[in-house]
């Protein structure tokens, strides 16, 4: 069993995979800054800035009502390739000259929904890739990499926005998506999809049935989704806050993030990690309190960069997700959790640009931070039933006479 993150890249087809996934993080995060930059350049909008950089979120609760029971039973490989090259396309337009700003929306939007289905398929593959004892693992080390790309991301896009112009920044965001494209398509190997049957709206929704049918669940998809995106609905505000050091705060919250991840997912002996969860997810929201006070960028920075190390807590709650999933349902299970985090974070960028627009930037990052803690502690009791199921499961991968689905597929593993 890998215990290091170099023993992962001598499994087969993880590097691969790792560079793919690298790849669309800095697209993600090279296309986000400049769309947002170009948004609040013409309008001067904080809610329509916010909107720009975490608007595709939006669509992401349509595909996981709609699309997600593609991601077990697509081939992996050429559905998330295909996937790429259409984010590549869409990147791409939104940097045509003229485009009006309802259809670079509109473009967003449908990124959004392909990016629900990417999600399941990527994250189901990966529990395909690696054993079940170094999911965790694997995932921080992707977490690890998103932080790491998204510092980097920042930096660079914000040279690129003034070296070659917002729009200059897009069509490089569009070469870095094409290039994950091109890793998955020559990198990774085919492979039959886990679960019979044809993808449909219906069997989507069954499958959706089946797993919210379980509380504890239930709970943990509440605490990922809703204290995270209440987080990044303050970052969302960034730009507005301070257009000057935006790229200094984004690259903090991404750097606090590097660390909670390399701790939770390298050194965190696993009988803490239950435990942690929750005195993390505090620890995401309590120093945005700050901002009550209007703090320069120093002590900004400091808040955001200690506050994203509770980030972390994603992970950690994840890994019980999985010891609860009844077979043949990761890709869905992991991908409506991706789709519900980023829908989260879209709605909750929209309510912060709101409160801002009609009060003040502090103000709303204040009380999206306090609404977190909340969220935090009513949810507290639920996670703690959540953790004494998983520890009486009898396998890391299974959950106990798992509700029947109206249509089981066996996974082929």
């Amino acid at each position: 069993m890998p215990r290091t993150y170099r023993a992962l890249a001598r499994t087969p087809e993880f590097t691969p995979f790792f560079v793919a996934a690298a790849l669309r993080v800095g697209a993600s995060t090279v296309s986000g800054l400049a769309l947002a930059v170009l948004v609040y350049d013409r309008t001067r909008s904080p809610l329509l800035a916010a909107l720009a950089m975490f608007g595709p979120s939006f669509t992401q609760l349509l595909g996981a009502t709609v699309l997600l029971s593609a991601a077990d039973r697509l081939e992996p490989r050429a559905a998330l390739g295909r996937l790429c090259a259409l984010t590549a396309l869409g990147t791409a337009l939104t940097a045509a000259p003229g485009l009006p700003l309802g259809a670079a929306f509109a473009v967003l939007l449908a990124q959004g929904l392909a990016d629900s289905l990417a999600g399941g398929v990527r994250y189901g593959l990966l529990t395909e890739i690696l054993p079940p004892e170094d999911y965790l693992r694997g995932r921080s080390l992707l977490a690890v990499c998103a932080g790491a790309t998204q510092i980097a991301g920042f930096a660079v896009g914000g040279v690129l926005v003034t070296a070659l112009s917002p729009r200059g920044t897009l069509l490089a965001a569009a070469g870095l998506s094409l290039a994950a494209a091109l890793t998955v398509r020559f990198g990774l190997r085919r492979r039959p999809p886990r679960a019979a049957g044809r993808p449909s709206v219906a069997q989507t929704w069954r499958t959706n049935a089946v797993l919210f049918s379980d509380p504890a669940r239930r709970t943990l998809y509440l605490a990922m989704w809703v204290p995270n995106g209440l987080v990044v609905g303050c970052e969302s505000l960034f730009v507005p806050y301070d257009p000057a050091h935006a790229g200094l705060l984004f690259g903090c919250s991404a750097a606090g993030m590097l660390v909670g991840d390399t701790v939770a997912g390298r050194f965190l002996p696993a009988r803490r990690r239950a435990r942690l969860a929750s005195p993390l997810r505090l620890l995401l929201a309590v120093p945005y309190l700050v901002f009550a006070l209007h703090p320069g960028p120093v002590l900004a920075a400091a808040a955001v960069t200690l506050a994203s190390v509770g980030y972390c807590a994603g992970l950690l709650m994840q890994e019980r997700l999985v010891a609860l999933l009844p077979d043949g349902t990761q890709g869905q299970a992991l991908g409506l959790h991706s789709a519900g985090m980023l829908t989260a974070q879209g709605l909750c960028a929209a309510l912060a640009g709101a409160v801002a627009q009609y009060t003040s930037v502090s103000a709303a990052m204040t009380a999206l931070a306090a609404a977190s803690v909340v969220v935090t502690l009513v949810l507290e009791r639920g996670l703690r039933a959540s953790r004494l199921r998983v520890h009486s499961l009898p396998s890391p991968n299974r959950a106990p006479n798992p509700p029947p689905s109206p249509a089981p597929n066996p996974s082929p593993r």
